[in-house]
Formats: C-alpha cells, structure tokens, sequence
C-alpha cells in the first residue's frame, strides 16, 4: 500500500509538472505571433526595379498604435541583401534622396512611405523576388523590438 501510495503521487507530479510545461510553451508560441512594437503597417509593396541589378522600393502606411512615442530606427526586408530607409527632400532647388535618421512616431501618428517622399530602399535583390509574389518586411524600433509584415511584390511601373 505504502509503495502504490507514493508511486500515485510520483505520476501525479510528473503530470503537474508536464502541464506546467505544456502551458509555457503554449504561452510563449502564443507570444512569438504578437506585434511588441505598437506599430501596423498597411497597404504595403515592394516596387522592383525597372532595370535588373538596381534597388527596389518598398512603400506602406505605418501607424503607432500603442501608447508610447516610437522610433523606427530601421528596416529589412526577406530576400534583399540589405535595407535602408530613405527620404527625398528638396535642397537648394533640387530633389536629392539620402538615408534618414530614426522616424518617430506619437501615439496615433501615420507615416506615408512613397514614391518622392520616404520609402525603403532593398539592395541586392534575390532573383527568386518576383511581380505577383509576396515577400516580408520588418520594421525595428529603438530599443530593439521590431514587427514584421507581408510585402506584395510588384513589377516597375505597377505600382499605381
């Protein structure tokens, strides 16, 4: 009796401590699929380049809709070597593009990434990118937290 006794509370502690288990790794996959910036991105495309070799352009809405100012300090994107986010700015009579700094956005704010304004530029495109095609993006702020979304690939001069 005293043997069966205590081999019944061994298989019932082995059981807690798997549910206990079980119920982490539940939380934590749950975890992993959750935005932790605050931010949302929409209507976002990434516009391949007309001449083969050359950068795409990814364009989108993205909104902070947490309660704490953000900075996107930068961006990737599956499939490119390399990202970086740029801006076209009017100087001294001219459009001239260059890589911005940090974006901050308050609580609500919006901010448009599109052609002649603020975009993302992916260098070395992977063939395997193509029009009709979707691929990811992602978005990190400071302090490290970042967000990803789906991009839709489309050809040069589709993106209306």
């Amino acid at each position: 009796m005293k043997y069966t006794l205590l081999a019944s509370l061994a298989l019932t502690g082995s059981a807690i401590a798997l549910a206990g288990c079980s119920q982490a790794e539940t939380t934590q996959e749950t975890a992993e699929g959750v935005d932790q910036t605050g931010l949302s991105v929409t209507n976002a495309r990434l516009v391949l380049p007309a001449v083969a070799g050359n950068p795409a352009a990814a364009y989108f809405v993205v909104e902070n809709t947490g309660d704490k100012n953000l900075a996107i300090r930068s961006a990737s994107i599956e499939g490119a070597g390399s990202a970086q986010i740029h801006e076209t700015v009017q100087m001294n009579g001219e459009m001239v593009m260059g890589e911005m700094g940090p974006l901050m956005l308050t609580p609500g704010e919006k901010a448009t990434f599109e052609p002649g304004g603020k975009h993302v530029m992916a260098f070395d495109l992977d063939p395997m990118l193509a029009a009709g095609g979707t691929t990811e993006m992602t978005l990190t702020v400071a302090g490290g937290k970042s967000m990803t979304a789906n991009v839709a690939i489309v050809a040069a001069g589709d993106d209306r």
